[in-house]
């Protein structure tokens, strides 16, 4: 079994690869471990009110939408709101539907001064099967991991 050492170092290795701003990149059941195991990691949802009403919402998570439903409209307050309920220099874990606002999220918290951001790669639903669907591919949802139907 990895240590949360070792998921943090390929995270960071996928990050550089990937050629991205911040911290790291972790695949979901990564992301579960290094939750269970650090009492100062955060997740932060950044799903809209609608998608977490609707698709499900993970327990434990600080959900903080980046963009508001309908109009998918930008949350000014976003970073206001993080910058309240997180401490700059801990470890904050974002995900989405499927790995794109986060990703956006993580960016924009790396360039206002959190040190240690990752993003949560295939998201909550993961990526399209042949038919169009999320959810049966990849993603939080699909790797088992603990969520709620609201």
């Amino acid at each position: 079994m990895e240590t949360t050492a070792t998921i943090l170092e390929k995270a960071h290795q996928r990050a550089e690869e990937m050629e991205l701003p911040y911290k790291g990149a972790l695949l979901p059941m990564e992301a579960y471990r290094i939750l269970q195991e650090s009492t100062r990691a955060q997740l932060v949802d950044v799903r809209t009110r609608a998608e977490l009403d609707w698709v499900g919402r993970i327990p434990g998570a600080t959900e903080i939408e980046l963009r508001a439903y309908p109009g998918m409209q930008p949350n000014a307050d976003f970073l206001g709101r993080l910058a309240s309920l997180t401490n700059k220099s801990q470890p904050v874990l974002f995900i989405c539907r499927s790995g794109s606002r986060s990703n956006q999220a993580a960016i924009m918290a790396t360039q206002s001064g959190f040190t240690d951001c990752y993003n949560i790669l295939e998201g909550f639903e993961g990526d399209m099967d042949d038919s169009g669907q999320r959810g049966k591919v990849s993603g939080w949802k699909v790797a088992g991991l603990p969520w709620v139907q609201s």
